[in-house]
């Protein structure tokens, strides 16, 4: 019989809430909660193709070529490197899923995210925040307008997600601060603002 170990299952939190993981889990729910087949089908496609597969190729190709040292991008001055992929790709999402008449309450999600990696990038000037909880608690913000349970859910792998990135050391107390309150703020504006 294994032992648990915490390490172990900090690791596994940790890559469950990597932001590519938790934000296309939560476009999911929302498109399968809120939209039939024929039109939930396209906006998904649209994340996917712009913004998701797009920053997972940039990735992986980039740990493999040694522009930054692991798919998190832990390193605060590789993420200079990062930030000028991610944003154009999350403009890309928006520009598309306008040209396809998406509602505008996605278009305004796409558009907060857009928002929360440009100030994510100017924040790295000085500090490396936590964009596992940026995401993780913005994805779970937003899922409570879905629904409560939805939005337990997120919230709960929010938290869990926070908790592991600081036992693992891959940010400080006021690092991953920054990246819960800049995600609860993105949240609050993309679910209830409009």
């Amino acid at each position: 019989m294994h032992s648990f170990n915490m390490k172990t299952f900090a690791r596994v939190i940790s890559w469950t809430g990597h932001p590519l993981v938790f934000v296309s889990a939560s476009v999911a729910v929302v498109v399968a909660t809120q939209f039939d087949l024929q039109n939930g089908v396209p906006i998904l496609l649209a994340l996917l193709l712009t913004t998701l597969v797009p920053t997972a190729v940039v990735l992986v190709a980039g740990v493999r070529s040694g522009r930054w040292s692991d798919s998190d991008v832990s390193v605060r001055k590789e993420r200079q490197r990062f930030f000028p992929w991610a944003v154009p790709f999350s403009l890309a999402g928006v520009i598309v899923l306008r040209l396809i008449h998406a509602p505008g309450y996605i278009v305004g999600g796409a558009f907060v995210t857009l928002a929360l990696f440009v100030a994510a990038w100017i924040v790295n000037c000085w500090l490396k925040l936590s964009l596992h909880a940026l995401f993780a608690f913005y994805c779970a913000t937003i899922l409570f307008q879905i629904g409560i349970l939805w939005g337990a859910i997120g919230l709960l792998l929010a938290i869990l997600v926070a908790w592991a990135r600081l036992f693992l050391r891959r940010h400080t107390p006021l690092e991953l601060i920054a990246g819960i309150m800049l995600g609860l703020v993105g949240g609050f504006v993309a679910a209830w603002s409009g």
